[in-house]
Formats: C-alpha cells, structure tokens, sequence
C-alpha cells in the first residue's frame, strides 16, 4: 500500500526528523485524540525518544500532542507487538484467509485486552491501519 501524507503530515514529520535525527516512515495524526503515532526506522527508536527521554519530550511540547512512537520491524508478527505494546501478547499469527487477503490473529490474556483495545476502541484501530499501511495485512482479531 502507497501511503501519501498530507501537507500538514509532513511538516510534522519534517519537525520531528529535524528534533529527533530519526528516520519516519509512517505518521498518523488523530486530531480526535490530540495524538501524533510515529513509526521509525528499525533501530532508532533510541534516537527518536533521547535519553531518558528528553527528545521526545521536547517534540511534545513542541507541537502540544501526545506522541507514541512505534518502532517499524520487517517482521509484521513483531510489528504488530511494537504497536500494540505495552499490552503483552501472548501470540500473532499473520496468515492469508480464503479469499487471499492477509490477517493477523492476536491472543492476549484478559489483564492485555484492554491495553490492546484503548480507550473507545482507539489503539486497536490505529494498530489496524498501521498495520495496512506497512504490511499489508487488512484486519487484525484479538482472540
């Protein structure tokens, strides 16, 4: 899938690249919320956040949003634990259904579901659509 960004979306990338010195490869700005989800290239998440925190907490206050920044993994199985941590999961298993489309089934215990959920459904419709967006996979079910 071709992700194309809004104007606004980029500036916002080009901010925080700029503040960070991590690479985006994918952005989501939930103006509902007042959130900005990040995805970074693998291995900058160290970048992205700064020690202890600081880098991160700067952008934040930069642009007066929440931020969560989710690390990209070539593995979608690992992917999808990066966007829906810090629920634990106890399994994902990516697989192609029936009619060809790929779909990720995730197990969690009930102490994890509502971490996978969030607040109005909000974490597991962003994990969905990140998802989509990098690995093609077109639903995810939580068992």
């Amino acid at each position: 899938m071709s992700i194309k960004f809004s104007s606004k979306e980029i500036k916002i990338i080009a901010l925080f690249e700029s503040m960070t010195g991590a690479m985006v490869r994918d952005c989501i700005i939930d103006e509902e919320h007042s959130k900005i989800t990040f995805v970074v290239k693998n291995g900058e998440m160290g970048l992205a956040i700064g020690k202890g925190g600081s880098t991160v907490t700067k952008f934040k206050k930069a642009v007066d949003k929440d931020i969560e920044i989710v690390e990209h993994n070539d593995d979608p199985t690992v992917f999808i634990k990066n966007i829906l941590a810090p629920a634990e999961l106890q399994s994902v298993k990516v697989t192609k259904n029936r009619s060809g489309e790929t779909v990720a089934f995730i197990t969690a215990d009930n102490a994890n579901k509502g971490k996978v959920f969030g607040k109005g459904g909000s974490n597991i419709k962003r994990a969905k659509l990140l998802a989509e967006r990098q690995h093609n996979i077109s639903n995810i079910t939580l068992k």
